[in-house]
């Protein structure tokens, strides 16, 4: 790869996700420098450590302000993503943030405007879109092979395990803002074009609110599209709690008026089990006797590398920075859209109403 750019990055949030992508980019030829910065202290002492990062600070200020700095990744939790991109974007440097853009479409409309004020530069890390069985669909879409969609479905199942310890983390962090978010933006980005207009949905309670929170076992809704093409989604993260997938198990479908494309992403194909356990990718200190290889929704460590949709995401959002090749991340107004969308499928949930879906075009 022929750089045109030195990269000196500055990483906000040293969590899992924040420490995942801050040990990519040390590894990418042309990030020159690391900076990082968490108000725990100890963790962004970790990442830097890890990574042999150039400054550690738990001061936002200090971490964007330096001079050097020309690229920021925003990996704090979902309901601090706002003051971080907004800071990150008066920078006028290039900058991407973990979905969900924000909790409220306020804080994604204040993020939108920013960037169409000072011309910023910000995308959103939905990696589905960088799953390699979701590529080969999008292309099979651009080339036609499909005709017009007319209907389309998705569905994952995670474990109730996994459900607590993120409500645990951030209450409104739910099954449908924390993950079923990723399938609404996938549908948006292969029926790219066609963006949905209405949302109706259900939602059945039982072993989450048992265990203290008001969330959904199981969500399901129907998106409408502009031209009439219905879309199913559905999420349920009430599983039982040693569910062999470690991440999204999920099932996705495209019929189309010449065409239809059936997509199993389950990883029912590479069932381990094992006495010594395997370790829980968002679960630490729990361990599962049988697993479905490869079912880490950002990828998994193998021989010194880390494979999957996180890394090539990443990679990807570096490369364009450094030789101007083109990335498929969402664009914030994609992910103000998608959330938009996200947020309607738990008010019709919530309601039993159809909700009629506010877009910013």
């Amino acid at each position: 790869m022929n750089a045109k750019q030195d990269i000196h990055l500055a990483i906000v949030g040293c969590g899992r996700i924040g420490t995942l992508r801050g040990r990519l980019a040390a590894m990418h030829p042309a990030v020159r420098s690391i900076v990082v910065m968490d108000t725990d202290a100890a963790a962004a002492d970790k990442l830097a450590r890890t990574i042999g990062a150039s400054f550690c600070t738990t001061e936002l200020a200090a971490a964007i302000s330096r001079p050097e700095i020309n690229a920021i990744i925003v990996s704090s939790s979902e309901h601090e993503h706002t003051t971080p991109v907004i800071a990150a974007l008066r920078r006028q440097v290039p900058v991407l943030v973990e979905k969900p853009i924000a909790l409220t479409v306020a804080d994604a409309d204040l993020m939108l405007r920013t960037v169409q004020e000072l011309g910023g530069n910000l995308r959103v890390g939905y990696s589905r879109r960088y799953k390699t069985r979701y590529l080969l669909a999008k292309e099979q879409l651009r080339q036609g092979r499909l005709g017009t969609i007319t209907g389309a479905c998705a569905r994952l199942y995670n474990s109730r395990a996994q459900c607590l310890a993120m409500l645990g983390r951030n209450p409104h962090a739910t099954p449908v803002v924390d993950a079923l978010t990723y399938y609404v933006d996938l549908m948006g980005w292969l029926l790219e074009g066609n963006p949905v207009t209405e949302v109706f949905a259900r939602g059945q309670k039982g072993v989450i609110q048992a265990a203290g929170y008001d969330t959904d076992d199981v969500t399901w809704a129907v998106l409408t599209c502009r031209d009439g093409a219905v879309v199913n989604l559905g999420v349920s993260y009430a599983l039982p709690e040693k569910w062999p997938s470690v991440g999204h198990a999920a099932r996705v479908e495209l019929l189309g008026t010449d065409g239809v494309l059936l997509i199993n992403d389950d990883h029912t194909d590479q069932i381990m089990h094992t006495n010594a356990g395997f370790p829980h990718v968002y679960l630490p200190g729990q361990k599962v006797e049988t697993v479905f290889l490869e079912s880490s929704t950002s990828g998994d460590w193998a021989l010194g590398d880390f494979l999957g949709p996180l890394a090539d995401e990443t990679r990807a959002w570096l490369d364009e920075l450094a030789t101007g090749k083109p990335c498929n991340l969402a664009t914030p107004q994609d992910a103000r859209n998608t959330l938009a969308v996200t947020l309607a499928i738990e008010e019709s949930a919530r309601t039993g109403r159809v909700v009629d879906v506010c877009r910013a075009d």
